[in-house]
């Protein structure tokens, strides 16, 4: 008498998308679709993005400039840090890569109190 042994089923159907767009709170699908409709976001990913981002953490000292944390924590922490757009760009790339409209900020204050501005300032 011979032993076989059960194997599992690969499944006949794979997930599927949502077809209503993405779920509340999938933030991952949110940034995806945001970088996939802004040409601008694109421009983040470049290298000339990259050296005058460090520029600017270097001239900032690596100091939120809204308050004073020292930002020496590795992306996702609180103290990590952002080189951030004073003044919203809005895809004008003068605004983008203008470097006295950037300074370094604390991803803490980025993700909270920058974004509440920003709101607020869409408003009117």
């Amino acid at each position: 008498m011979s032993r076989s042994r059960l194997t599992t089923l690969k499944p006949k159907i794979t997930t599927l998308a949502p077809r209503l767009g993405r779920m509340a709170g999938d933030e991952q699908a949110r940034h995806r679709e945001r970088d996939a409709n802004l040409e601008h976001r694109g421009w983040y990913k470049t290298a000339r993005w990259q050296k005058l981002r460090r520029q600017i953490l270097v001239r900032d000292k690596y100091t939120c400039q809204r308050t004073g944390v020292l930002c020496i924590g590795t992306y996702p922490a609180d103290n990590s840090p952002v080189a951030d757009h004073k003044i919203p760009h809005r895809g004008n790339p003068d605004l983008f890569w203008d470097e006295s409209n950037l300074h370094c900020v604390s991803k803490a204050f980025h993700d909270s109190e920058k974004q509440k501005e920003e709101r607020a300032q869409s408003r009117w």
